[in-house]
C-alpha cells in the first residue's frame, strides 16, 4: 500500500455522515489523517478560506499534500485510486467498477433524500419534509434488504467504495425516524461492516 508523506488533513463535522465516511475509509486503508473539526454552527464553513477549500461550504474537505478535495464521494474514489493498489476498495473490471458506481449514485441520491435528509430535520432541526425523507427511506430499505438477502456485501462477497458511502446513513437512520427493525439482512450487514479491521464507527447524535 502506498503511504502519503505526511498525514491527511481531514475537515469534518463530528455528526456529518458524509464527514464520517470519508473517516472510516482512511482508517480502513490505514492511512495516517488529521482531524480537524468545523464549527458549522458559528458557520466557519462559509468562511472565504473555507470556500477556498469548498466552493459549497461544505463538509468533508480533505488536504493531500497539494491535492484539496472536496465532496465525500469524490474523497472516496481519490483515496481509493491513489492509495489502494490492490483495486479492492474500486475494482478495475468495468462491470464491478459499474456496481459500486450504481451504489455511489443511490448514497448522493436515495440515500441522501430518505435516511440523511430524515435524520436532518430529526437532529438539527431543518425545515424539510420528514414523512418524505422516512418514506423515501422505507423505499430504499425495502430494495436494500432484499439485495442484501443474496450477497455479503453490497457489490459481491467483499467490501467496496458502495459499503463505506453507504453505511454511515443507514446505520444511523433510527435518528431520523427511520427503523432498521424490519430490515434482517441489512443489520446483518452493518455488523459484518463494523467487524471490518480499522472500522471507526460514528458518534451517536440521539440516545
Amino acid at each position: 500500500m502506498t503511504i502519503p508523506a505526511s498525514p491527511l488533513r481531514l475537515y469534518r463535522h463530528p455528526l456529518s455522515g458524509h464527514a464520517h465516511r470519508v473517516e472510516l475509509f482512511l482508517s480502513l486503508l490505514g492511512l495516517p489523517f488529521e482531524r480537524i473539526d468545523v464549527d458549522l454552527k458559528s458557520g466557519a464553513h462559509k468562511t472565504p478560506e473555507f470556500l477556498s477549500k469548498s466552493p459549497f461550504g461544505q463538509v468533508p474537505v480533505i488536504e493531500d499534500g497539494d491535492v484539496t478535495m472536496a465532496d465525500s464521494n469524490a474523497i472516496l474514489v481519490y483515496l481509493a485510486a491513489r492509495y489502494d493498489p490492490s483495486g479492492r476498495w474500486l475494482p478495475r473490471d468495468p462491470v464491478a467498477a459499474a456496481r459500486v458506481q450504481q451504489w455511489l449514485s443511490v448514497a448522493a441520491g436515495q440515500l441522501a433524500a430518505g435516511p440523511a435528509a430524515a435524520r436532518l430535520v430529526s437532529v438539527f432541526g431543518f425545515r424539510l419534509d420528514h414523512e418524505r425523507a422516512r418514506a423515501i427511506a422505507a423505499q430504499l430499505f425495502a430494495v436494500l434488504d432484499q439485495h442484501l438477502a443474496a450477497r455479503r456485501f453490497l457489490s459481491g462477497d467483499e467490501p467496496t467504495l458502495a459499503d463505506v458511502a453507504m453505511y454511515t446513513y443507514t446505520a444511523h437512520a433510527p435518528e431520523g425516524g427511520a427503523p432498521l427493525d424490519p430490515y434482517g439482512h441489512i443489520r446483518a450487514w452493518l455488523a459484518r461492516v463494523e467487524d471490518l479491521p480499522g472500522f471507526v464507527p460514528m458518534q451517536r447524535a440521539l440516545p
